[in-house]
């Protein structure tokens, strides 16, 4: 299977809409790419969606749109692979998610320059 662009996106409380573009396999790689970006931005304190959030993926190319709820996807994360490949796709996907949790709490212990 060939990496497809997509664009993850979501509603916040506020009825904004966010989305982020990524190259994925897969829906759940594309949601868990999104997801990655999404808590990795410099607004995540603010709009990082939660556990009950709905990501949005639409694939550009096919114009199919998915939506995968945040609980949902770490459910399948945490399950078993069905095949080798299914096994390493996940390992690969906690991994990067794992990397942009690290990345986010950096950003966010980082000081602030004041102004003025």
């Amino acid at each position: 299977m060939s990496a497809r662009v997509c664009i993850v996106s979501f509603e916040d409380w506020d009825g904004m809409e966010h989305a982020v573009e990524v190259s994925a396999e897969t829906l759940y790689e594309a949601a868990a790419l999104g997801l990655k970006e999404f808590r990795a931005s410099e607004f995540a304190e603010e709009v990082a969606p939660g556990r009950a959030v709905r990501l949005t993926v639409t694939v550009k190319r096919e114009e199919a749109r998915h939506q995968v709820g945040v609980q949902q996807l770490e459910d399948w994360l945490r399950g078993a692979g069905k095949s080798p490949r299914e096994q390493a796709l996940k390992q690969r996907i906690r991994e990067a998610l794992s990397a942009g949790s690290v990345d986010a709490e950096r950003k966010r212990r980082r000081p602030r320059m004041s102004s003025g």
